[in-house]
């Protein structure tokens, strides 16, 4: 069957001296394996437009659960912002792969929307690390894990919030806060928007150091606190930070 699918592509292989085989994220059927044939000719009409970072529609031979064959594709982005840049490449790697684990837990096209929203954006000069975080926060509704951002996490007190802890699960108020770190105010009114922030609108991502680095230590431990998921990328992203590339 000849489907019109709707995806980005995320990486590629060699299949043979003349065709490669890409996985495409797609919104209709999540990640799927493509043979690209005679792709990798340089007279083929298929050689630019089956490179990662290609958005497109892929019309394919498609078959489930199968390899499915490529026709042709018609091209809405390469993304050129992104490839030139080796810190949101490495962001976009990242968030391939998290999606990736996300769909196998749920298939739903606001999936979808998350993915190439935020891939949008960061393409569009927003800091890549808001764009993920913004992501991460959203994906937990999927994962199951959503944490407690509109009340204390122990008692459920709506007021008197004075800090986050990913240990803990949310939001924490003077009550209950025992040993935790009390983290800026304004980290716990931004992270408590960003979860409910529709990220195709978003406009601008000025946040103040401290703040933005306090979110981002927020997200990433409640995902190794609670998300059992292993994702590589995020051990590279982790290097690069240390290295402040």
């Amino acid at each position: 069957m000849i489907e019109k699918l709707e995806g980005v592509i995320i990486s590629d292989k060699a299949f043979s001296e003349s065709s490669k085989i890409v996985n495409i994220i797609t919104k209709e059927h999540d990640v799927i394996g493509v043979l690209c044939k005679g792709a990798k000719r340089m007279k083929s009409g298929l050689s630019g437009t089956t490179t990662k970072l290609t958005y497109g529609y892929f019309n394919v031979y498609y078959k489930e659960g199968k390899l499915s064959t490529l026709i042709s594709v018609d091209v809405i982005d390469s993304f050129k912002n992104i490839k030139q840049d080796i810190v949101k490449i490495s962001y976009f790697m990242f968030i391939c792969e998290l999606v990736q684990q996300v769909l196998k837990h749920e298939h739903n096209d606001e999936i979808w929307d998350l993915f190439i929203n935020s891939i949008k954006k960061i393409d569009e000069g927003y800091d890549e690390i808001i764009i993920t975080n913004i992501l991460e926060l959203k994906l937990l509704d999927y994962l199951g894990i959503r944490p407690s951002l509109d009340q204390c996490v122990v008692c459920g007190n709506k007021n008197n919030i004075v800090t986050i802890s990913s240990t803990k699960g949310g939001f924490l108020c003077s009550n209950c806060h025992t040993n935790e770190k009390i983290v800026d105010e304004k980290t716990i009114k931004l992270i408590r928007m960003l979860y409910y922030l529709d990220i195709s609108k978003i406009t601008k991502t000025d946040i103040n150091p401290k703040v933005k680095q306090e979110i981002d230590e927020f997200v990433n431990a409640y995902y190794d606190q609670y998300s059992g998921l292993y994702l590589k990328s995020k051990t590279f992203l982790k290097n690069l930070k240390k290295l402040n590339i």
